[in-house]
């Protein structure tokens, strides 16, 4: 496992419409490290993935990806995007969308040499079990076979560190359990960082590290067991709030109704 931190932030602040998003943020994540990214909406999730793909400079503090500064079109760094169903007249195939990633459509250099183009395209199509969706138009499929061709898009380029936003967004439990599954096996197999930004722990919970839960500038990072306590989020909240365990499952109750439910699962 190599010593250098898949991404480094120290004492990081971000700012969006002259509104401080949060601050002072200190997180190291290694390679191999699945992180789970909590918290209500307008809390910053996604703008720390923007931040880690270049996209967005950082108010103050400093911020590497595999000990340089971030930049656009790292192809270190894999990217899935909040989930959106494709028209269902977009002409194109499985391995079209797969390829994106390749062709610098997405977050990824161009490659020359259609032989090797199309070895990487159908690697990625193996690892999310999707060789069979190649040449299937995408806006026929479902949303989790569009999903897992998302997530093969993102790792195409053989990515250090993988960024998912929303992944399981509008997915079933079993899709969802699908997505989960190929993200674990990307990071168990070739060591590669998970940052996934979700509403909703428990899908994520067997595979999870470390939760960075964002709250009105406000955050914790610790292992599930750590942050995921009454104690600690009414003291994000400002609030009272309940932290209630059934079997394997994390369910939060507040008593405001912007308050992130990190409930799914049966």
């Amino acid at each position: 496992m190599s010593s250098t931190p898949s991404f480094r932030l120290t004492g990081a602040e971000v700012r969006r419409g002259g509104r401080t998003l949060w601050t002072g943020l200190d997180l190291d994540v290694a390679p191999g490290e699945f992180v789970t990214v909590l918290g209500p909406n307008g809390s910053g999730k996604t703008t720390l993935l923007s931040v880690l793909l270049g996209l967005l400079p950082l108010a103050a503090g400093t911020c590497e990806v595999g000990g340089h500064a971030p930049r656009r079109g790292n192809a270190t760094v894999g990217y899935v995007p909040q989930h959106t169903n494709v028209d269902p007249l977009t002409p194109l195939r499985g391995r079209d969308l797969v390829g994106l990633g390749l062709d610098g459509h997405r977050f990824g250099p161009a490659l020359r040499g259609r032989a090797e183009r199309a070895r990487k395209v159908r690697e990625a199509l193996l690892q999310v079990d999707a060789l069979d969706l190649a040449d299937d138009p995408v806006g026929a499929l479902s949303g989790g076979e569009q999903q897992r061709l998302r997530i093969a898009q993102a790792l195409v380029g053989d990515p250090g560190l993988l960024l998912a936003d929303e992944p399981l967004h509008s997915l079933d439990l079993a899709r969802q359990r699908t997505v989960v599954d190929l993200l674990e096996r990307r990071r168990r197999e070739h060591d590669t960082a998970v940052v996934l930004v979700t509403h909703e722990l428990n899908p994520v919970l067997p595979v999870t590290d470390r939760v960075l839960y964002l709250v009105d500038g406000q955050f914790r990072i610790g292992t599930p067991d750590e942050v995921m306590t009454s104690e600690t989020l009414s003291e994000l909240y400002r609030t009272e709030v309940d932290v209630v365990r059934i079997r394997d499952r994390i369910v939060v109750v507040g008593a405001e109704d912007r308050l992130v439910h990190t409930g799914g699962g049966p």
